[in-house]
């Protein structure tokens, strides 16, 4: 007598699929992250990072977005140098780029979330532009809103200061960012093939 058994896959093929993208928006980040410019007299240099908090929350939604970030970040505090100018270690988070860092996570989170309108990721092409833009700056704006204080609170910058240079000095480049971004998007050069779920 034989007897048929049905295999149960304990982990989805989408779940699989957005792990391995979480994954890899994570590995894109921390190259990003050393593609960094330092200023002089300035707390933190401009870096590309940014971008792979945007691919993240654009195309992998609030949960998987955010794990990548996650991962980026523990990785990093774990003591590979994968942040801006190979920095590493917790000390690292909790100095003064802390807050920006903290900020990518739940930036990550915020343009998933606006974008997505679901803890699953659906096509980021099915979201209008001026959707997808102001789901950016609402991250962007979030970023300054962790990191302005947090530099603040660890340097000898008043609150002013640490806006001047934690924020203005960088928010025309920023822009800059999130204008590429929405460009790459729109061009199809940022994409991961069929969405995942809930498409």
């Amino acid at each position: 007598m034989t007897r048929t058994h049905e295999s149960v896959d304990l982990v989805g093929d989408d779940a699989t699929r957005n792990l391995a993208f979480a994954a890899l928006i994570a590995a894109l980040t921390a190259a990003l992250a050393q593609v960094s410019i330092p200023l002089p007299g300035l707390p933190a240099p401009i870096s590309f990072q940014m971008f792979g908090v945007y691919v993240a929350g654009l195309l992998l939604g609030p949960l998987w977005g955010g794990l990548a970030i996650t991962l980026y970040l523990l990785v990093g505090a774990a003591g590979a140098p994968v942040f801006s100018n190979g920095g590493a270690g917790l000390a690292y988070l909790l100095g003064p780029k802390g807050g920006y860092l903290v900020g990518f996570l739940l930036a990550a989170v915020l343009i998933g979330a606006i974008v997505h309108r679901s803890v699953e990721p659906t096509a980021p092409s099915s979201v209008p532009v001026p959707v997808q833009a102001g789901a950016l700056v609402a991250g962007l704006a979030l970023i300054y809103a962790t990191g302005v204080p947090w530099l603040a609170y660890t340097t000898a910058y008043d609150l002013s200061s640490a806006a001047t240079v934690g924020m203005l000095v960088f928010l025309p480049g920023d822009l800059i960012k999130i204008v590429a971004v929405l460009g790459l998007l729109g061009s199809g050069a940022l994409s991961r093939g069929e969405p995942a779920a809930g498409a």
